[in-house]
C-alpha cells in the first residue's frame, strides 16, 4: 500500500462484535492446545510458580499468534472471515513494535473490563482506544 492517507470504511459496531465473538473461540482454543502443551511437559499447575508460570505461557501464546497475524497481513483468522483489517492511518501494516504495544494495550483494556474495546460505541470510527492511543484502525469491506 502507499503512504497517502486511506479513505478508511469504519465498521459496523454489529460486525465488530461478531468479529471480537469469534475472536474469542479462537483464543479459547489457542488456549487449550497450549495449556494442554504446558501441563503434559510441566505437570499439575494449579497453584505456586507453576500456575504463575502457565499464565504467563498462555499470555505470550496468544499473544504470540495476534502479532504475527498483525505482522503478516494486518488480519487475524477472524478478521479474514469478517472482511476486516488492522493497519495504521497510512495504511501500512504495524511494525513490530507497535503490533507488540497493541497487545500489551489490548489487554489492559480487557483487564479493566473491557473499557478499551466498549471505547468504540462512542468513537465516531468505532475505533478501539488502543487503536485511537496508536493511531491505528480497522477498515472494513477488505
Amino acid at each position: 500500500m502507499n503512504n497517502q492517507k486511506l479513505n478508511i470504511t469504519a465498521p459496523s459496531l454489529i460486525k465488530l462484535g461478531a468479529c471480537l465473538l469469534y475472536e474469542l473461540l479462537t483464543v479459547i482454543a489457542i488456549v487449550f492446545v497450549s495449556a494442554g502443551l504446558f501441563l503434559w511437559v510441566a505437570g499439575d499447575a494449579t497453584h505456586g510458580v507453576k500456575r504463575l508460570l502457565l499464565q504467563v505461557f498462555l499470555w505470550l501464546t496468544i499473544g504470540a499468534y495476534f502479532v504475527r497475524c498483525w505482522l503478516k497481513s494486518g488480519q487475524t483468522l477472524a478478521m479474514q472471515a469478517w472482511k476486516l483489517k488492522l493497519a495504521t492511518d497510512g495504511g501500512q501494516l504495524l511494525s513490530l513494535r507497535f503490533a507488540m504495544l497493541r497487545y500489551v494495550l489490548a489487554t489492559l483494556s480487557f483487564a479493566l473490563c473491557g473499557l478499551g474495546f466498549l471505547w468504540a460505541i462512542v468513537d465516531r470510527q468505532h475505533l478501539f482506544l488502543h487503536d485511537r492511543i496508536l493511531k491505528s484502525s480497522i477498515t472494513a469491506g477488505v
